[in-house]
This record gives structure tokens, C-alpha cells and sequence, in this order.
């Protein structure tokens, strides 16, 4: 018998659907987040680096200051009474220096080889003093010479320690200048590596945040 209106109902094929496809395509690949934090470890690292740069260099330019500071101070000493020979040179700037427990009259005077040599003994101006190797020092004349040679230095003064050194004033740009480059050092270098640092998190922090949103499939 004969289905009615010619429609057989014999065994149909089913359709084929396969696997089930995303609106959205591919999904993201997966792997590691990038870039890694290792860059912001390693900015970190820079970062004291340049720290302990710094505080190398502040270290160097003390050390320069005092150096400067012992050239400064006499080097030859002698006590009232006394007659020393020490090499002078204007280029120096030579001076007398004093270190005496409380104040008292002093005198100088300075001669060389040749008695037509003008040489003059000036009183140093307002109050220049520095300690140096645990002695006070006061600087009291300033010594002008024609030329680079020995010269004999004699002064006065009960209970005094004079000495032959240099000008402070005539050294004050280098003292400054070790303390000044020091100090610039121990801050622009590390300011720097922080700079650097501060940079490279925010970056690395930011392009990982944008590369999950990515694996998420959050566009």
C-alpha cells in the first residue's frame, strides 16, 4: 500500500552539523602574558645601580674636598721664635696660618735670597679659619712673592703654631666645586634609575593588562 499524496516515510538521512561554530571566530590563542615581569625586576635592579653609582661618586667628591682642604692647611709648622725655609710660589697663593689656644700679639715676616726681591705681608681678611687633622687653624697674612723659590719665614708670638699654607678664599671654587659635583651625583644618577624604573613598570604594567583583556577575548 501506497503512502497517501506520494510521501514515503521510509528511513530518512539525518543532516550533518558538525562542530559547533563561534560567533566570534577563532578563539584567542593562549600562552604567557607578556611582557614579562622579569623587565620590571630588572629596571628595579638598574635602579639601585645607579644608586649605589651615585653614592660612589658623592663619596669621591668628599673625598676631593678634603683633599682640597689639606692642601689648604699648612703643611710646615713651626713656633714663635723660629726660622723656617719652605719653597713658595705665587701661583699657590701662599698665606700664615696660626693655631693658638687664646688671643694673642703675632708677627711675621718673610725674606728671600735676594734682599731686592719685593715681597709683601698682607693681614688676611676678615675671619678665615678651617680645622684640619683635629687643629684649629686661623689664616693671618697673606704672602705675596715675585717668583717660585725658598724663602725664610720667621714670626712672634708666645704659646703660637704657625704654619705655611695656601689661601682659603683662592681654594673655595674647588671645595665647592667637589662638594656641589658630589652632591649633583648622589641625586641626578638615582633620580635617573628611578625615572627609568617608574617608566618601564608602568609600561610593562599596562601593555600585560591589555594582553590579558586580549586572551579573554575582551576587545
Amino acid at each position: 500500500m501506497t503512502a497517501p499524496y506520494g510521501q514515503s516515510y521510509g528511513q530518512q538521512p539525518h543532516p550533518y552539523y558538525g562542530a559547533p561554530q563561534s560567533p566570534y571566530g577563532a578563539p584567542p590563542p593562549q600562552g604567557p602574558v607578556r611582557p614579562r615581569v622579569l623587565w620590571i625586576v630588572l629596571s628595579w635592579v638598574f635602579f639601585v645601580v645607579t644608586l649605589v653609582i651615585g653614592g660612589v661618586i658623592f663619596a669621591g667628591g668628599v673625598g676631593s674636598t678634603i683633599a682640597n682642604i689639606g692642601e689648604i692647611a699648612p703643611k710646615t709648622t713651626f713656633t714663635g721664635g723660629e726660622t723656617v725655609k719652605v719653597n713658595l710660589d705665587p701661583a699657590d697663593s701662599p698665606a700664615i696660618w696660626a693655631a693658638a689656644g687664646q688671643p694673642t700679639d703675632v708677627s711675621c715676616q718673610v725674606t728671600g735670597a735676594d734682599p731686592s726681591q719685593k715681597i709683601t705681608l698682607e693681614k688676611a681678611a676678615g675671619n678665615q679659619t678651617l680645622t684640619y687633622d683635629g687643629t684649629n687653624w686661623e689664616m693671618l697674612f697673606t704672602v705675596g712673592v715675585p717668583a717660585s723659590g725658598q724663602y725664610q719665614v720667621a714670626c712672634d708670638g708666645d704659646g703660637v703654631t704657625f704654619g705655611v699654607g695656601k689661601q682659603l678664599l683662592s681654594a673655595a671654587g674647588e671645595v665647592a666645586g667637589g662638594l656641589v659635583g658630589g652632591l649633583a651625583a648622589l641625586i641626578l644618577v638615582p633620580g635617573f634609575g628611578f625615572m627609568v624604573a617608574l617608566l618601564v613598570t608602568i609600561v610593562v604594567l599596562v601593555r600585560r593588562g591589555r594582553a590579558r583583556r586580549r586572551m579573554a577575548g575582551m576587545y
